[in-house]
């Protein structure tokens, strides 16, 4: 099934949602971190240049899924650039060694490496500030981005749940491909697809086997949780046992842009054609009561 018209909700916040004509499945579509409106003042204020600080951005992925609401799904997509704020984080995910005065929690590794809610590093390392920032201004962040978009995403969880008994949000992401170098083995062959499901807690396992069958029947080479098992909104939104089932998908970079660049490459067009055979069955999935009653 498919919708001929798509109509777009446009919003006060920093994200856009792509609505379908009619919403006729339980799937919700998500892209956090491709946001790439790099304000003025961010950039004035970064020791980097803008190349540099979309390195940690997943660049083209809202691109990538931006077919979905012709399938009957919703997508979210952040215009928030990860650099600025982390929308896959816990607000309460304040890094010390970036802002001052934040209360002292318990440590976790995402804090220490720099990649709290706002980010103090990009990828490989590389610091985005030359000093520190006030806890008023973090907070100012987390109320005109981080909040915003979770309210949206929250709504349309809650809304597909009311209309259909279940939600099976995809939580669309993009990795860079030397990240996979670990899981070679002495093979030349990296997974396309990294589907995460937080080892069996955020989403039931009939779900997850079935996106995973949509992405192997379209000849896409993938792999499971490592190392990237789903963050805070897979952790957050997933739970099976309350009808909400979330998976985190990672795409290997490599396959359909230049990183060096952040351009799309000569295989962008191809590979989102592959993928939208993709996106077209996990909406079925979402249609499918039979499926979403084994997973009850």
């Amino acid at each position: 099934m498919q919708n001929s018209v798509m109509a777009l909700a446009m919003n006060d916040g920093p994200f856009h949602i792509f609505q379908p004509a009619k919403q006729d499945t339980a799937v919700v579509f998500a892209s956090p971190h491709s946001g790439r409106a790099y304000a003025d003042s961010f950039l004035r204020n970064s020791v980097l240049d803008e190349t540099r600080l979309r390195s940690s951005e997943d660049a083209f992925v809202d691109l990538l899924f931006s077919n979905a609401p012709q399938y009957g799904a919703p997508l979210l997509c952040a215009d928030t650039p990860r650099a600025y704020v982390d929308l896959n984080r816990s607000s309460d995910e304040l890094d010390g060694a970036l802002i001052h005065n934040v209360p002292k929690t318990k440590s976790n590794p995402r804090i220490a490496s720099g990649l709290g809610v706002i980010p103090r590093v990009v990828a490989n390392g590389r610091s985005i500030y030359r000093g520190k920032m006030h806890l008023t201004e973090a907070h100012q962040r987390l109320t005109s981005h981080w909040h915003p978009y979770h309210n949206a995403l929250a709504s349309l969880i809650s809304d597909t749940k009311v209309k259909f008994g279940q939600t099976i949000l995809i939580d669309c992401h993009s990795m860079p491909a030397e990240a996979l170098d670990s899981l070679s083995s002495g093979s030349a062959t990296h997974p396309d697809i990294i589907i995460g499901d937080r080892f069996g807690s955020s989403c039931a396992g009939e779900i997850t086997d079935q996106v995973s069958r949509a992405f192997l029947n379209a000849g896409f080479a993938i792999a499971h949780n490592v190392p990237f098992a789903g963050a805070y909104i897979a952790q957050h939104y997933g739970g099976p046992s309350r009808g909400q089932h979330a998976l985190q998908i990672e795409i290997n970079r490599s396959l359909y842009m230049d990183e060096q660049t952040i351009r799309p490459n000569s295989n962008f067009e191809p590979f989102k054609r592959k993928l939208d055979n993709v996106i077209k069955t996990i909406a079925e999935i979402g249609r499918n009561n039979q499926a979403l009653r084994a997973a009850e």
